[in-house]
């Protein structure tokens, strides 16, 4: 009686200790709350934007500044100015140049008709003088007198339009000169091509620059993005275009919608081929997260970058995005 008492006993507490054992793995496989679905794939990074440099394309000296680092700036605005005083004395000479080749045309056309006027005369008395050969009133020495008079008609006219020709192609080359000061002169208003921050201010009014010398760096700040590693089973997942979120770690209460912009073709930690399964699942491959330029323009104010945070992509598109990654913008 007593060893049966033993035996239930023990088959008692084995049973406890079997549910109690799976208890603790059922408990240990699930997810917590904050665990992301196996079809959102994550990577840390710091948000970044396109940097673009204003340079000089002609040497000079700096002559005005007109904003500072932190200031916002529209594409297109002038930034700083170069001075011109020799460009407007070049342009001078170029203009003075100009007229005087356009006098030198209108010397040309003139001398051109007096030697029309001349061949016309030169041809109407060589004309006349076969007459006068053919009915015997004149000599045959006259007519070659005539004939070599026309002729002389002639190849003055040619070199009167020749002249023309000249003077024109001096016109021509005096308005190109002038044309390529001009576009010196509107080279040294420095302008930025896109919208953004100054992010650097390089150079101060009164510095002598070098043709390339740069002025200042603009943040562009329509263009943000993030970059990840993720790796090799979910970066062959990711598609470019695929929707994306990001939250940054100063403002964790905010999700901001994304896209994949480009999923690098190389893996980035391992600079030789791999065989080996085992050691191509450790490869990663670099990620961008690219905002909507859209949004940015609409939140321009507050893009900062530098900023660390987390980007989340869908390695599934037909599955929602959890409650937790809806997106969520400041005023919303």
């Amino acid at each position: 009686m007593v060893g049966k008492t033993a035996k239930t006993v023990s088959k008692l507490l084995l049973a406890l200790l079997i549910v109690a054992v799976v208890a603790v793995a059922v408990w240990y496989l699930m997810p917590d709350g904050d665990e992301l679905p196996v079809h959102i794939a994550s990577g840390n990074g710091r948000i970044e934007a396109t940097e673009v440099d204003i340079a000089t394309r002609i040497p000079g000296r700096l002559e005005s500044f007109s904003v500072r680092e932190g200031d916002l700036v529209e594409a297109g605005q002038v930034l700083a100015i170069m001075d011109t005083d020799e460009l407007q004395a070049r342009m001078a000479a170029g203009r003075a140049n100009l007229h005087q080749a356009e006098q030198a045309r209108h010397l040309a056309e003139a001398v051109v008709a007096q030697r029309e006027s001349e061949r016309r005369y030169a041809h109407s008395e060589l004309a006349r003088m076969e007459t006068l050969v053919d009915r015997g009133h004149a000599s045959r020495e006259q007519l070659d007198r005539a004939r070599t008079a026309a002729e002389t008609a002639d190849a003055a006219l040619q070199a009167a339009r020749a002249q023309v020709a000249s003077a024109e192609a001096g016109i021509e080359a005096a308005r190109e000169a002038i044309h390529q000061i001009q576009t010196k002169i509107d080279d040294s208003q420095l302008t930025t091509p896109v919208g953004g921050r100054i992010l650097y201010r390089l150079a101060e009014p009164g510095e002598v620059l070098a043709a390339g010398g740069k002025v200042a760096t603009v943040l562009d700040v329509t263009d943000v993005y993030m970059t990840i590693f993720l790796p090799t089973a979910q970066a062959g997942r990711v598609r470019v275009g695929s929707d994306a979120r990001i939250i940054l770690d100063a403002l964790p209460d905010y999700v901001v919608p994304a896209e994949v912009s480009f999923v690098a073709a190389e893996a980035q930690f391992t600079p030789k081929s791999v065989e080996t399964r085992s050691e191509r699942e450790k490869l990663m491959f670099r990620v961008r997260i690219r905002i909507n330029p859209d949004l940015l323009r609409a939140y321009r104010d507050r893009v900062k970058t530098g900023v660390p945070g987390e980007a989340y992509v869908r390695l599934n598109e037909s599955l929602p995005w959890p409650d937790s990654l809806k997106v969520k913008l400041p005023n919303d």
